[in-house]
């Protein structure tokens, strides 16, 4: 069967039973139909006291064509822990409606290791991403009417640094001109939109610890700047107590189920290539409550999701993960080998020890933040013992283990061994997590630490406009923040096209942006677009509502 046919003839429980599951009343659960529930702010601040479980992180090699089945691997493993005895929840990202119409498809893992319902996951779900782009635009709205109405803060039109959102890829929108149309339209000027999960306003509903800390941190967005080059804020706008009203529901995290009825917080959702790549602290620090386990995602490759939850998500929610857990697949290892996506089923033995050098530089990297690892081989039914049997001795010469996972086919059975393992990790008690850089590093060399010790790049190339402008931050009080690289997710390098563990390269930084309400400085990097396109043919020209019903296409 296919992903979507597994998931429709899913026997779920009614929401309220998988709160029971993690002691959450029936009260404490804000219902959007009979299978997904929001849970209340007052239950959550009443687990302060509580102690935490022991958090998890999935994470993957550089993404491929083949599929590497991270979501998968993550939904497997929460079930794995529970089918082995562990009361485990899992949290992952919310999808956006980008990659759903254009070509990645759903997020909601698949085979048997899938959450449900996974059509309403990958559509409209409760809201928070509608929320967000409303709440994102409120802002960018309340800017242009206060320039309109006299401009009482002097704010530089040409500085204004705050861009709109849409949660769609529509490359169109990237760079426009707003305003025209005559004196009654406002004052023309240049403008832009990003994707919604390149929102600073995302970020900041998936980093805030409550309504508070919220409402203080939408507040620090700067929008633009005076002439004489000083900030203007958006409670310079009076927006942020209006977007803190709009996201009052979209702060609570959602509970939904795996196919085998576990417990599954699905919240927030940035993007790991342009934006931070996590959950929302608040999912995580809830879960990490009502569970002994907890398993979540990073988004896309470990040089991009897992540094940015080591080095943003960690630092600044005072988590501390106890293992993580590396996907690869057979696959990936033969495209990073060279293989061409259509000879994939042949099996290739030199082509997978070829290719793993890319798993290789992931597991020494994540070494370098004091977590240990283990390497989850997501299976596929053309991959041979000869090809599994090398990736596993290519980990086993990094003084690493990989297990084969058979999830998607079989459930928490398929993955029970790497739940043991993991469990036998977390209770040997070797962790000892470290970000990659200290607060009090300058910001320049922060990008340059993750560059050439993540990425293995000799050199950042950035003018000196760029270097100025990160000075002038630092000078503001921001040099503590940590950065948020924007670069693509296929490679270690700026060059998507470049496989395997490439050494000898230079990162390119084209622009920065401070996200004061957020917390960090993102740089963007190579040829990455915060706003991206559609492909030649979109996965939306095959998605419709069939004679019964139902949507076909989706996933």
């Amino acid at each position: 069967m296919s992903d979507i046919e597994i998931a429709r003839a899913a026997n779920k429980k009614p929401i309220q039973e998988i709160g029971a599951k993690l002691d959450i009343p029936n009260e404490h659960l804000l219902p959007f139909g009979h299978d997904k529930a929001k849970v209340s702010e007052e239950f959550i601040r009443s687990l302060s006291g509580k102690k935490n479980g022991h958090l998890v992180l999935v994470t993957a090699i550089n993404p491929t064509p083949a599929g590497e089945g991270k979501t998968t691997t993550t939904v497997g493993l929460g079930d794995g822990l529970n089918a082995i005895g562990k009361k485990a929840a899992i949290c992952i990202r919310e999808a956006s409606l980008g990659p759903c119409f254009g070509m990645k498809g759903g997020a909601a893992g698949g085979g048997y290791a899938q959450v449900v319902p996974m059509e309403e996951m990958n559509l409209h779900f409760t809201g928070d991403f509608h929320a967000i782009t409303s709440a994102h635009n409120l802002l960018a709205a309340m800017l242009d009417n206060h320039i309109y109405w006299g401009n009482e803060l002097d704010i530089d039109i040409r500085r204004v640094v705050y861009r709109r959102v849409l949660d769609m890829n529509d490359r169109a929108l990237r760079q426009v001109v707003c305003s025209l149309g005559g004196v009654a339209n406002g004052f023309p000027r240049e403008a832009g939109f990003d994707i919604t999960v390149a929102s600073e306003v995302m970020a900041i509903l998936c980093l805030a610890t409550d309504l508070a800390d919220l409402e203080k941190r939408l507040g620090d967005i700067i929008v633009a700047y005076r002439r004489d080059r000083t900030p203007v804020y958006a409670r310079d706008i009076k927006a942020d107590g209006a977007m803190t009203v709009l996201l009052q529901q979209a702060m609570q995290p959602n509970l939904v189920q795996t196919l085998e009825n576990n417990p599954a917080f699905v919240h927030g959702g940035p993007f790991a290539n342009i934006a931070h790549g996590c959950n929302s602290v608040v999912a995580t620090t809830t879960a990490l409550k009502l569970a002994d386990y907890v398993v979540t995602e990073a988004g896309f490759g470990a040089d991009l999701g897992a540094e940015k939850f080591m080095n943003i998500k960690c630092r600044k929610a005072g988590l501390k993960p106890e293992a993580v857990v590396i996907v690869a697949t057979v696959r990936a290892m033969k495209m990073n080998g060279g293989v061409d996506k259509k000879d994939l089923g042949e099996e290739n033995v030199s082509a997978v020890e070829k290719g793993c050098p890319n798993l290789g530089r992931h597991i020494e990297n994540l070494r370098k933040f004091g977590v240990p690892s283990v390497v989850a081989i997501n299976h596929f039914v053309t991959d041979t013992d000869a090809e599994v049997q090398a990736v596993k001795d290519f980990v086993a010469s990094m003084g690493s283990e990989a297990i084969l996972c058979k999830h998607w086919a079989d459930g928490s059975k398929g993955s029970a061994e790497l739940a043991k393992k993991v469990v036998q990790i977390v209770e040997g008690g070797t962790a000892d997590y470290k970000p990659l850089y200290p607060d009090d590093m300058p910001l320049f060399e922060k990008m340059e630490t993750i560059a050439k010790e993540i990425y293995r790049a000799d050199e950042v190339l950035a003018d000196a406009k760029i270097r100025n402008q990160l000075k002038e931050w630092e000078n503001q009080g921001y040099g503590h923040l940590p950065v948020c690289m924007a670069k693509t997710q296929y490679s270690f390098t700026t060059d998507p096209t470049r496989r395997g563990a490439p050494t000898g390269h230079s990162l390119p930084i084209r622009e920065v942006r401070l996200s004061a309400g957020a917390g960090f400085v993102v740089a963007v990097c190579g040829e990455i677009m915060t706003m991206p396109g559609l492909p030649r043919v979109p996965s939306a020209e095959s998605i419709c509502i069939n004679e019964d019903g139902l949507i076909d296409g989706l996933f």
